[in-house]
C-alpha cells in the first residue's frame, strides 16, 4: 500500500445523527491523499454500520472495546501511517481545503509542530450559529497553550507525527500500548496534550487563516456538567505543574480565571445563570487582568451573565435563540 501523506483519526460513539456528514466532509476534501481511520469505540447505536456504506478504499474501519475518546485517538494514531495525523470529531464536520490549507502550512514550515485554524460553529442540525472561535495564530507560546488553548477544539488540529511522538508515554498497566493522550480524561484530555506538548517538549503551535472546522453544538451535552468539566481541567493543570513547574507557577492563576468565564459562558449557555455569575465573580477575583487582556469578551460575558440573571432561564434561552440555534 502507498503511505498517504495524511491520515485522518476519526473516534466514533453514538453518533448515528451525524456520522454521515463527519465521513463525507472527508471524503469531500480538495486533498485527497489520506487515510480515514475510523475507530469504532463500542457504541451501541449504528453508527458503524452507517460507516461501513461508505466503499472508499481511503477507510480503515478499527474496532474496540469502549475506552473513551482519548483511547480511540490513541487507537487511530497508533494505526496511522502517515507524517501528519488529523483530528476530527464524528460529529463534526470540515471544509472542503481544509487538509490542503494545513499541508502546505506544515510542508512550508517544518519548525511547526500543530497547524490549526479557527472553527465556525454549528447547532446540532447544522445550522451555522452566530458564535465562532476565531484563535491566536502566531507568535503563540506555552503560556497561550495554557491559558487559553489556540486549537479551541479536538476537531481543528494537524499534527506533525514526529512532534506528537515526542509525548507519547507507555502505561504501566498496559505496557504493549503507546499513548499520546492520557485515557484517564473523559474531558480535557485535549488540552492536557496540547500543554504537555508546548509546556513540557517545546513543540511550536501555529494558526492558520479561516474557520476551516464546523464544530457541532449539542443542546443538554452543550457543558455536559461545568462542575465536572472544572474538575477535569484542574486536574490537567496539576499534571501541567508537574511536568512544567514554572509555566504553571507564572501563569496558572491566570489560566484558571481564563477556565473560569469560559465556563461562565457555557452555564449561560444552559441557562444557569446563578452559577455562570459565581463563576465570572470567582474569575475576575482570582485575576482581574482578564478585564483589561480581553475587555470586550470579559464585558460581554458578563452583560450575558446579568442578563440570565434577570431573564430567568426559559426566557434567556429564548433571547438566545437567534444567536445558538437548537442548542440554545
Amino acid at each position: 500500500m502507498t503511505t498517504p501523506r495524511m491520515s485522518v483519526v476519526m473516534p466514533v460513539y453514538n453518533v448515528e445523527a451525524y456520522i454521515e456528514e463527519a465521513i463525507q466532509s472527508v471524503l469531500d476534501q480538495s486533498f485527497e491523499d489520506f487515510e480515514l481511520i475510523i475507530v469504532d469505540d463500542g457504541g451501541p447505536d449504528g453508527s458503524i454500520e452507517l460507516a461501513r456504506q461508505f466503499r472508499d478504499p481511503r477507510i480503515r474501519i478499527v474496532s474496540q472495546a469502549n475506552r473513551g475518546l482519548a483511547g480511540a485517538r490513541n487507537t487511530g494514531i497508533a494505526h496511522a501511517r502517515a507524517p501528519y495525523i488529523a483530528l476530527l470529531d464524528s460529529d463534526d464536520r470540515w471544509l472542503r481545503d481544509k487538509l490542503l490549507h494545513h499541508f502546505v502550512h506544515l510542508e512550508a514550515n517544518p519548525q511547526v509542530g500543530v497547524s490549526y485554524s479557527g472553527s465556525r460553529m454549528i447547532d446540532e442540525t447544522g445550522r451555522p450559529m452566530a458564535v465562532a472561535m476565531r484563535p491566536k495564530l502566531t507568535g503563540v507560546c506555552a503560556r497561550d497553550v495554557l491559558c487559553r488553548n489556540p486549537v479551541g477544539n479536538g476537531s481543528a488540529p494537524v499534527l506533525r507525527r514526529t512532534a506528537l511522538d515526542r509525548a507519547a508515554f507507555r502505561r504501566a498497566e498496559e505496557p504493549d500500548r503507546i499513548c499520546w493522550f492520557d485515557e484517564s480524561f473523559r474531558q480535557s484530555e485535549d488540552i492536557e496534550l496540547w500543554v504537555r506538548l508546548s509546556g513540557l517538549h517545546a513543540v511550536r503551535f501555529e494558526g492558520i487563516e479561516g474557520l476551516l472546522t464546523e464544530y457541532r453544538i449539542i443542546g443538554g451535552a452543550l457543558s455536559a456538567n461545568v462542575v465536572k468539566q472544572y474538575l477535569t481541567w484542574s486536574r490537567m493543570l496539576d499534571i501541567a505543574r508537574e511536568n512544567s513547574p514554572e509555566l504553571v507557577a507564572q501563569h496558572g492563576d491566570l489560566a484558571r480565571a481564563y477556565q473560569l468565564r469560559y465556563l461562565a459562558r457555557r452555564s449561560v449557555q444552559l441557562g444557569n445563570g446563578e452559577l455562570a455569575e459565581d463563576l465570572m465573580g470567582r474569575a475576575i477575583e482570582l485575576a482581574p487582568r482578564i478585564l483589561w487582556e480581553e475587555p470586550l469578551k470579559s464585558a460581554v460575558t458578563w452583560a450575558a451573565v446579568k442578563l440570565a440573571r434577570l431573564a430567568g432561564p426559559e426566557k434567556f434561552k429564548r433571547l438566545m435563540r437567534p444567536y445558538l440555534g437548537a442548542a440554545a
